[in-house]
């Protein structure tokens, strides 16, 4: 957390883009000249919501040279990196395809390229990959069962496990009135069962088609959507014989409409919107 009257140095004025994906919001900066390098303490500050611009993620295109139209960097608002965002890349992909007038657009992550599509005004469509389930790809500290994690805190257990290119935690749950998630979510996002820490997820299935989400956030803390996980949410509770292959997945911010397609690749459907545009200072 920024310390009041603290101040922190950009190299130069750097243009942004405040964005949202289901109120899910980001800064993004076009670092595709010159990449800004900016020190965790300097990206606290900017995802401040009363010392900066607010955000739960900074997001900074960078150039790929690889094939892919972009590289996309993902920051959380406490500084660490994480390695995939399905929210913001259907933000970024969009911005892209504004640029060139594509349908389609290829988006490198450090945890792999992901393929977007834009369907129609403010609505993006990602390919966010095949869902991996082993214990050692999510990553767990240990061996376990990853559709019944032997877990438990307070008035939640047993929750199901995936890596959707970050690590993700569901649990299934009656319903959401006096669950205390900001309590629960920072004691279960750092477990010692998570080398990584993890996103966890809290779901109501409400019926085969329709789940209830709401997400805790490694980094970023309970966030008003996540596309990571509520593609999780759709996978985990698919295994568990609890919905179908396709489910509109609704989070505080917005509904959300996830696939896991016939190939075993997760498609998450949803809005792009631009917020506003600013200038950061080069003195934060």
């Amino acid at each position: 957390m920024k310390t009041p009257g603290a101040h922190y140095s950009l190299p130069m004025a750097l243009p942004f883009i405040k964005m949202h994906g289901a109120g899910n919001d980001f800064v993004v900066l076009d670092g595709r000249t010159m990449p800004p390098s900016l020190s965790p303490a300097a990206i606290r500050h900017i995802a401040d919501r009363r010392f900066g611009v607010g955000c739960d993620q900074l997001i900074i295109i960078e150039p790929d040279t690889a094939g892919a139209d972009a590289f996309m960097r993902i920051l959380n608002a406490d500084g660490t990196e994480s390695g995939a965002c399905g929210n913001a890349t259907r933000c970024v992909a969009a911005l892209l395809a504004e640029e060139t007038g594509a349908r389609e657009v290829t988006i490198r992550t450090i945890s792999g390229l992901l393929g977007a599509e834009i369907l129609g005004p403010g609505l993006v469509e990602v390919d966010m990959g095949t869902p991996l389930t082993g214990w050692g790809d999510i990553p767990l500290s240990s061996p376990a069962d990853t559709l019944h994690l032997p877990l438990a805190l307070g008035p939640v257990s047993d929750p199901a496990a995936c890596s959707m290119g970050n690590p993700h935690a569901t649990f299934f749950i009656d319903d959401f009135p006096h669950l205390p998630i900001d309590t629960l979510g920072p004691k279960l996002e750092t477990h010692r069962l998570f080398p990584e820490r993890a996103n966890i997820g809290f779901a109501h299935v409400e019926n085969p088609g329709r789940i209830r989400l709401r997400v805790w956030e490694r980094g970023a803390g309970l966030t008003l959507a996540c596309g990571s996980g509520a593609c999780a949410a759709l996978v985990n509770a698919h295994r568990r014989g609890l919905t179908g292959r396709q489910a509109v997945v609704a989070m505080d911010g917005g509904d959300l409409l996830i696939t896991w397609a016939a190939n075993d690749h997760v498609l998450l459907r949803g809005p792009a919107e631009t917020a506003f545009t600013g200038l950061l200072p080069e003195l934060l």
